[in-house]
C-alpha cells in the first residue's frame, strides 16, 4: 500500500488543490488527514468538500472542532480566534455537521495511528524528546503499530525511539525498521510553518516500508488575496509568504 499523509490544511484551497493534483500522479491507494481542514485561511467549505468528494480518511484538528462549535477557541491568540468565528459564519450547515463527526484517533488499516496533536489529547503539541517520549509510552500502552503520524506543530519531522530516547530525525527519507517506534509529522499542507512556504506532505510505502517527505508549490498570492479579501488577519496572509 502507499499512503499519502497530509495535515493542516487550514482551509487554504490553492495549496490543496496543488497536493491533489500533485498525488494523482504518485499512485496513493489512500489518502489520510491528520486534522486541521479548516482555520486561519478563506476557504473552508470548498477544502472540506474535496475531503469528502475524495473519501479522503481524516481525524478531528483543534481548529476543526472549534470552527464545528464543539469548543470554544478560548485559549487560542487573537489571530486563530478571530479565523475561528469567520470560519464558524462561513461553514455550511452540512460541513460543520462533518467537522462535529470527525474522530480523534484513528487506526489505518491495523499498519499505523493517526492523530493530530498527541496520541491523547487533540491540542498537545509534540515538540522535543520529552514529548515525543509520552507519545512513544502511549502507542505501547494501546497495543498499536510501532509507528503513529502526527500534526499540529505544521513542522515536518521524524522521532525515532532507541534504547529509551528519542532521536530527532529530518532526513527526506525515513526506513521504517522492525523494533523501533516512530511518530512522524508530515508538516503542513496549508501554512507551513519551518521558514519553507510549500505545501508539505509525506508518502508512506508500506511495502518497501519507507516514508518520503515532498514539497510543492501552489500559488500562494491568490490564497493572501483572498484572506484580505475576507477581511481576515492581514499577518495571517503575510506569513504564508515566509513559510511561518
Amino acid at each position: 500500500m502507499r499512503y499519502a499523509v497530509i495535515s493542516d490544511i487550514h482551509s487554504n484551497l490553492e495549496a490543496f488543490s496543488a497536493f491533489i493534483d500533485e498525488v494523482e500522479n504518485l499512485d496513493i491507494n489512500k489518502i489520510i488527514c491528520l486534522g486541521d481542514i479548516v482555520g486561519y485561511n478563506a476557504n473552508p467549505n470548498e477544502c472540506i468538500d474535496i475531503i469528502r468528494k475524495k473519501k479522503i480518511i481524516c481525524v478531528m484538528g483543534n481548529h476543526d472542532s472549534r470552527a464545528s462549535g464543539l469548543e470554544d477557541p478560548f485559549d487560542f491568540n487573537l489571530q486563530a480566534q478571530t479565523a475561528i468565528y469567520w470560519t464558524r459564519h462561513a461553514l455550511n450547515a452540512e460541513n460543520k455537521e462533518f467537522l462535529r463527526n470527525l474522530p480523534r484517533t484513528l487506526l489505518i488499516d491495523n499498519k499505523f495511528l493517526a492523530v493530530h496533536g498527541s496520541i491523547d489529547d487533540t491540542d498537545t503539541y509534540i515538540l522535543g524528546e520529552r514529548s515525543a517520549l509520552r507519545n512513544f509510552d502511549l502507542l505501547r500502552e494501546m497495543g498499536r503499530p510501532n509507528l503513529c503520524f502526527f500534526g499540529h506543530t505544521h513542522v515536518p519531522v521524524t522521532f525515532a525511539e532507541h534504547d529509551g530516547s528519542a532521536d530527532i530525525k529530518t532526513d527526506q527519507t525515513i526506513k521504517i525498521e522492525k523494533g523501533v517506534n516512530y511518530l512522524i509529522n508530515p508538516g503542513s499542507i496549508g501554512q507551513p510553518r519551518d521558514r519553507d512556504p510549500r505545501a508539505s506532505f509525506i508518502i508512506y510505502d508500506t511495502r518497501k516500508s519507507i516514508v518520503t517527505f515532498h514539497r510543492i508549490e501552489y500559488d500562494i498570492q491568490s490564497t493572501a488575496e483572498k484572506i484580505l479579501a475576507a477581511g481576515l488577519p492581514e499577518r495571517l496572509a503575510e506569513r504564508l509568504k515566509l513559510g511561518w
